[in-house]
């Protein structure tokens, strides 16, 4: 079953490195990763997916509390979350293909005499049809985010 790991980690050289060593350790592996700063200069908010059921997310979740460098860790699957992800393709020039972007709900970023560059937002699960839909239109070039997630519930990530 998928997993929608958050925690707080403090904004250090090796911080990230640890958390990831962790998994690689237990031979768990991370289908997406997200780091970013946050309001506090001092932390980054790591947002991952992983595979596994209750048992293991909670086995992962009691490791990583016990990394020096973790302030927080919470499993936004146990709760209502919002998750979005954002998918930039790149693609050969044709009517077809700016008609079908403006279709599915895309917005065309980049336009040259041949190129199309296009960005949607959306869950995972609908990217993954956008992909499939457009990629009899000779898809040049995929890049994709990894899911990134709040909780819609009153519990926070923060200190």
């Amino acid at each position: 079953m998928r997993r929608v790991v958050a925690l707080l980690m403090e904004n250090q050289p090796g911080a990230l490195s640890r958390v990831v060593g962790l998994f690689s350790q237990r031979g768990y592996n991370i289908e997406s990763l997200i780091v970013a700063p946050t309001n506090d200069p001092s932390l980054s908010r790591l947002t991952m997916t992983t595979d596994g059921d209750t048992r293991v997310i909670e086995q992962i979740t009691k490791q990583l509390n016990k990394l020096i460098d973790v302030v927080k860790v919470i499993d936004l699957s146990d709760e209502d979350y919002l998750g979005r992800e954002l998918l930039l393709i790149k693609l050969e020039l044709t009517k077809e293909a700016e008609e079908r972007i403006k279709d599915l709900g895309g917005d065309v970023l980049f336009k040259s005499e041949t190129l199309l560059n296009a960005e949607f937002v959306g869950n995972s699960e609908d990217l993954d049809k956008i992909v499939d839909t457009l990629s009899e239109l000779n898809l040049l070039e995929v890049v994709r985010t990894g899911l990134s997630g709040i909780s819609s519930t009153s519990r926070t990530l923060t200190i």
